[in-house]
């Protein structure tokens, strides 16, 4: 037997999210049937991050086991083969038998699209949040300033999480304006459920002149959700990348 690591971008749109799901059509359940297609063996992924509905990824990872004698380089070529064409493989490469893609030292970084303009443009609708209310990028990005660091980041979490901790660990985080496309880009070392997204809401409460930028220390002391700002849709949401640290240097994965 020998674990396979898959590099998978993938557009979210007509999915019920990463994780394998009863009676629904997930990125998680694409792998498994296009992997135990190709392989004639009952095979099961194990994600690193089980993004939500409709939310994008350009460099998820997940492992597998096999006892196919297939180089695991050439996997991925085959693998495209077999699935949808909203769901490709980026690389793949053998790891360590005992290497598991959420128990490892990481940094995941994601963006978060805003389209804002007066109208709609339908190319970037699957891709990214519209609103036509005037937002302030340099408002926003220092807002989001406050944010870096290690913090508690209850208030910036789904209320249900189940999270042993809701400690995490932000190393960067950006707004920048290109033309009508507003960009929040964040890593860190996790994220609990939704945190992108209340943060990409919140900022866009700042953005708007709905909440002051000094604000922002408030609400992660209160370790409140209901003192943060909305959860922003999940369209403009995008996993760029999964990295992972060896010897602490980053190990790209994308």
């Amino acid at each position: 037997m020998k674990r396979v690591m898959l590099t998978v971008a993938y557009d979210g749109t007509n999915y019920h999210g990463w994780q394998l799901q009863p009676n629904a059509a997930t990125i998680e359940g694409e792998l498994n049937k296009a992997l135990s297609g190709l392989f004639g063996e009952d095979v099961r992924v194990i994600g690193a991050s089980r993004t939500d509905t409709g939310v994008h990824a350009l460099g998820n990872i997940a492992v597998f086991d096999t006892a196919a004698r297939m180089p695991a380089e050439k996997i991925s070529y085959a693998l495209n083969q077999r699935l949808p064409e909203d769901i490709r493989i980026q690389a793949s490469r053998e790891v360590a038998p005992d290497f598991h893609p959420r128990h490892q030292e990481s940094r995941k970084t994601y963006e978060y699209k805003i389209l804002n303009t007066e109208f709609p443009i339908p190319v970037y609708r699957l891709y990214s949040y519209f609103t036509y209310v005037p937002l302030d990028a340099e408002k926003m990005h220092m807002a989001a300033q406050y944010l870096k660091g290690e913090h508690d980041f209850k208030s910036f979490c789904s209320a249900d999480t189940t999270a042993e901790t809701t400690v995490r660990t932000i190393y960067g985080i950006s707004v920048e304006r290109l033309g009508d496309m507003i960009t929040i880009r964040v890593t860190g070392s996790g994220f609990l459920y939704n945190m992108v997204r209340i943060i990409a809401g919140t900022l866009m409460e700042v953005g708007r002149g709905s909440m002051p930028v000094s604000q922002i220390p408030e609400i992660l002391a209160a370790c409140n959700r209901a003192k943060a700002g909305p959860t922003a849709p999940a369209c403009g949401l995008t996993l760029v990348s999964y990295d992972y640290l060896k010897n602490n240097e980053l190990s790209i994965n994308h």
